[in-house]
């Protein structure tokens, strides 16, 4: 297996002083932005996940996009911020987000906020799993794209750093028809390596902002946890295994990682990258995660047992009561229709859940949380 290169420095704030000296330090040892020439169209794939202020940690920070793109535009690049967020894909409701997340601070220094919410179709034979989709067209017309995601914890993939954010490029009306064609966890982790490798040819750089990361109920209504880190890679997938590694989690825990180890993309330590910096230095022992994968056997065991043990390992969404608003946002966006209101409270069909977490992700209040069995916990202490 080729060695993958991982850059990380250390970035105290969103201080544009700071961030200008850790962007050029991270970038430095994977060949910086020499690939970058003057009229070139370059996408930046930022995570914009909902209308959240920068501070709650959701979405990509707009300091980090705006130091991003004076490099850019000072070698002379064409420059677009896009995403496609859960929801209506349109121009209200994206400008609002755009408006929201900073994003407008990007348009001072040259960069243009997307505003092409057209659609284009994918034919890719090759793909595990994704053999068709549907794509973001903005992305037809750059010559590059940079994936500047953010590392947060994710209730259905464990965690959502570079992989996880080219999920973006699915309109966000789509999203949930996508949840339903892959509701096993592995098989929603192919569907995203497939995305990843249809876009390689474009994708030249990746970019994890971890200077405040999320813990705890993310990707969305988690707890902005200060990490103090910047790392950058060519390569999505070594880039995930070393943000991994920073918030305490490895291949086992993150179905993607996994997925890619199996593929022979990476390897299976963060110990076998090359890594340009100390990664110890940033590591976070006591992370909040959110663990609701772990690759069990059960050799000998027949099948309907082993269904039963994997339902009694398996972790699902939970409303809690008293922080529920009663909005309807779950029962709306559910793509399984597995949840109904009753007395103002979402109440889930269990049989139906597919556990794609889409109620916990866009819960406008974190109401619904990952709730975790007993034995599934105490088996993680133990392996």
């Amino acid at each position: 297996m080729q060695m993958k290169d991982v850059s990380i420095v250390s970035c105290p704030s969103y201080n544009e002083k700071d961030l200008d000296a850790a962007l050029l330090q991270v970038l430095t040892p994977i060949g910086g932005l020499d690939w970058v020439t003057p009229g070139m169209k370059i996408a930046i794939k930022a995570n914009l996940v909902s209308m959240m202020k920068p501070e709650s940690a959701a979405t990509t920070h707009p300091a980090l996009l705006c130091a991003l793109v004076k490099r850019l535009v000072e070698k002379g690049a064409e420059v677009i911020i896009g995403d496609s967020p859960g929801g209506l894909y349109n121009a209200p409701v994206v400008n609002r987000i755009y408006s929201v997340t900073g994003m407008k601070e990007a348009e001072h220094l040259g960069a243009r906020l997307n505003q092409n919410f057209s659609n284009s179709e994918a034919i890719f034979p090759e793909a595990m799993v994704a053999k068709e989709f549907t794509y973001t067209a903005y992305l037809d017309d750059a010559d590059a794209i940079i994936n500047v995601c953010k590392l947060k914890t994710h209730g259905m993939m464990g965690m959502s750093a570079a992989v996880k954010n080219m999920f973006g490029v699915i309109p966000g009306t789509f999203k949930p028809e996508y949840h339903f064609r892959f509701p096993n966890h592995k098989d929603f982790a192919k569907m995203l390596i497939d995305l990843n490798e249809y876009f390689a040819p474009k994708l030249r750089l990746c970019i994890a902002d971890a200077v405040v990361g999320m813990e705890g109920n993310g990707p969305t209504q988690g707890t902005p946890r200060k990490i103090g880190a910047l790392l950058a890679s060519r390569d999505p997938y070594a880039l995930d295994l070393a943000c991994a590694a920073i918030i305490g989690l490895g291949i086992q825990d993150v179905p993607t990682l996994e997925v890619a180890a199996e593929l022979g993309k990476i390897p299976a330590t963060v110990s076998e990258l090359t890594i340009h910096g100390d990664l110890s230095r940033v590591a976070v022992s006591d992370f909040e995660n959110i663990h609701v994968h772990k690759s069990l056997q059960f050799e000998g065991a027949g099948k309907f047992a082993a269904m039963f043990v994997r339902g009694a390992l398996r972790s699902s969404p939970v409303p809690k009561k008293k922080e529920c608003v009663g909005c309807k946002k779950c029962e709306q966006i559910c793509p399984a229709k597995a949840i109904v209101m009753k007395n103002g409270i979402p109440v889930i069909n269990k049989k139906n859940c597919i556990t794609c977490f889409c109620c916990q992700e866009f819960c406008p209040t974190g109401a619904m949380k990952v709730h975790r069995p007993i034995i599934a916990r105490i088996l993680n202490k133990r392996g």
